[in-house]
């Protein structure tokens, strides 16, 4: 089945419900209100069906000023536009609102229906139709159809159907590789079922038991059900207004703006970069920092305006802009918004976005310009490496790409497996990916990061993992495992443990600090199970410090000497001589306690006990109540 949306647009009072109910039979108007005061204030939904499973779905929007939020809330998702206009009444403020709304949205096709011609002469509609020639000339509805109906008598409905049904079988169909996204336009509460949201579904598909996200909300919830033109469907696909049940969801919980996708997959974010392009009979310029409200989807937010390359953006004029939002926008590039100045409410431009989450600059304007003039024009492969080169040295997973680039899963896929192969793009596993500038970077910073840590530490055996990962960006770790598993390869560092040195790093001790390093070995092997302290032993041989002083490290790193508990140290032969005293009364006496070890070594509780500790974490005792056994015996 091919499912279309045509969305109404048009003045208030101008006769868009009644031709809505006279085309399907469906009374879009829902709301007490609506009925008692006859218009429309929020949004209406209906169908017509026709032979070869098209189905053209029919959004009615309200056309009295102070809703058109909700008539942008309607037309977001359309294929096509019917701009209606009263035959008795002509050309209205709204039209042209609506009109223009239309194009800014990129509506690439639609009709103009005269309605009310029961109450017009035939000159007095010639004259409508010259004026409506006037009005769409430059528009997307240039030399569309214009068709003259009455709903009250139903002249013209046949005709206006049969139109719909031609433009609708020319509307290109959705791409099927897309991922599921459903801009929310009602929410409501269905007694024994619980909460129901609708929308178009813009892209992708959805099926009962599907698990989805509502975004921004991060709210998660399985798909009860699903309707699609009033009847319960298992399945339903892009270009459908769906209903869709979400199972342990509060009403409460959500709001018209929402989107519901698959989960991880979609970006809120507070910051978009997009052309903005001005209308010309917008009342007044923009300026950088003008508060706007900003509408893409079925969302209305509140933004700033920040003009990348000018102050300010005359009426006519297109140019690259931000937007920082109010409230967390879910969209993904190349959608189209609108916006309307903050006061007086008027319809004042639009634009397409180009970059969701974008980076945040250290240069100036040109950078940005570049940037955006590439993802504006660039190929499906160069935009995807921006993206990637932008996301800087952790990288990228797949998945979260998916929500920053206009690309389906498969198409998105083909073009990361184009870049690795061709260099551009580096994978670090098979759904991680760097740019080869941001390793480069990445590479060069750890590198000096070492070089100079050597340099500052000439006695040390190397820096830390971690600290090096920090001086380095603090990278996803699993990029720097990727990099230094590289440079070790390439011989260009070594890792021992914990520490990373360069290859060509090593201690050089000068005879003096040799004769210390010495006197340092000698004062730990010869007190066996009673070893000094840092501090104590260095000041033995001359010298004032701790743990961290360059001497003793070079001990430390060299193994000789090993970290029992914090601060306290053996000799590694002692361990050794201590460990092999222990096993064997151990394997005389089947289980010893604290003192026993202090008996057969001559120490006190002081090492005893960080001893036994040591051997139950080296696997060699295991703790039975106060008492050690061997490990397996």
């Amino acid at each position: 089945m091919k499912h279309v949306v045509v969305g109404t647009a048009g003045h208030i009072d101008h006769g868009k419900t009644a031709l809505v109910k006279a085309l399907t039979g469906i009374d879009t108007d829902r709301l007490p209100e609506e009925k008692a005061r006859g218009i429309t204030i929020d949004l209406g939904f209906a169908f017509l069906e026709e032979p070869d499973g098209l189905v053209i779905e029919v959004v009615d929007v309200p056309g009295h000023e102070r809703f058109v939020r909700n008539m942008l809330a309607g037309v977001g998702g359309i294929d096509l536009a019917m701009l209606v206009i009263a035959a008795d009444e002509g050309v209205m403020p709204q039209t042209r609102e609506h009109l223009a709304i239309c194009s800014l949205l990129r509506i690439k096709s639609g009709i103009v229906v005269l309605t009310k011609t029961d109450l017009v002469e035939a000159d007095w509609l010639e004259l409508v139709r010259d004026d409506l020639a006037t009005l769409v000339r430059s528009t997307f509805l240039e030399g569309a159809p214009i068709v003259a109906v009455s709903a009250k008598t139903g002249e013209g409905l046949a005709e206006l159907r049969a139109a719909l049904r031609a433009l609708a079988l020319a509307v290109p169909a959705r791409l099927a590789d897309q991922l599921p996204r459903l801009p929310i336009d009602r929410v409501f509460t269905v007694k024994g079922f619980g909460t129901v949201v609708t929308g178009t579904l813009m892209a992708g598909r959805l099926a009962v038991d599907d698990r989805v996200e509502v975004y921004p909300k991060g709210v998660q919830a399985k798909i009860r059900g699903l309707q699609a033109h009033g009847r319960s469907v298992s399945e339903a696909s892009a270009g459908q207004r769906t209903a869709v049940n979400l199972q342990s969801v509060e009403r409460a919980a959500l709001e018209r703006g929402d989107v519901v996708g698959a989960p991880a997959t979609l970006v809120p974010t507070l910051l978009v970069d997009g052309t903005l392009e001005l209308l010309d009979d917008a009342p007044r310029p923009v300026k950088s920092r003008d508060r706007v409200r900003f509408h893409a989807g079925t969302s209305e937010i509140m933004a700033r305006v920040l003009l990348l390359d000018r102050a300010e953006l005359e009426p006519g004029d297109t140019a690259f802009a931000r937007f920082r939002l109010e409230a967390p926008l879910v969209a993904r590039p190349g959608d189209r918004f609108v916006i309307r100045s903050y006061s007086p409410i008027v319809t004042i431009g639009g634009g397409t976005l180009l970059a969701i989450d974008p980076p945040r600059f250290k240069r100036k304007a040109p950078a940005r310009i570049a940037h955006l003039t590439l993802l504006q024009g660039g190929s499906a492969e160069e935009i995807l490496e921006e993206h990637v080169r932008h996301l800087g040295a952790s990288g990228v997973r797949t998945a979260a790409l998916a929500g920053r680039v206009a690309f389906g899963p498969d198409r998105l896929r083909g073009l990361l497996d184009a870049l690795q192969a061709s260099g551009r793009l580096l994978a670090i596993e098979r759904d991680w990916f760097l740019h080869p500038e941001s390793y480069a970077r990445l590479r060069a910073l750890t590198l000096a990061a070492l070089t100079e840590f050597h340099r500052q530490n000439p006695l040390k055996g190397g820096m830390s993992r971690e600290e090096l990962r920090g001086r380095a960006g603090a990278v996803d770790e699993r990029v720097f495992a990727h990099l230094l598993s590289t440079l070790t390869a390439e011989s260009q560092v070594k890792v021992e443990r914990d520490k990373v040195r360069l290859a060509s790093h090593e201690v050089r001790l000068s005879d003096e600090q040799r004769r210390m390093v010495e006197r340092l070995d000698e004062e730990f092997l010869k007190a066996e199970a009673a070893p000094p302290s840092p501090e104590e032993a260095l000041a033995r041989v001359g010298l004032t410090g701790d743990e961290e002083h360059e001497l003793f490290q070079v001990l430390v790193e060299g193994r000789k000497l090993v970290r029992v508990k914090e601060s306290l140290f053996f000799h590694a032969r002692a361990l050794d001589a201590i460990q092999g005293k222990v096993v064997a009364l151990l394997r005389d006496r089947k289980d010893i306690g604290p003192g026993d070890v202090k008996d057969l070594l001559g120490i006190s509780r002081k090492f005893a006990i960080p001893l036994l500790e040591y051997f139950d974490a080296r696997r060699v005792t295991v703790r039975v109540g106060e008492r050690r056994v061997l490990r397996g015996g």
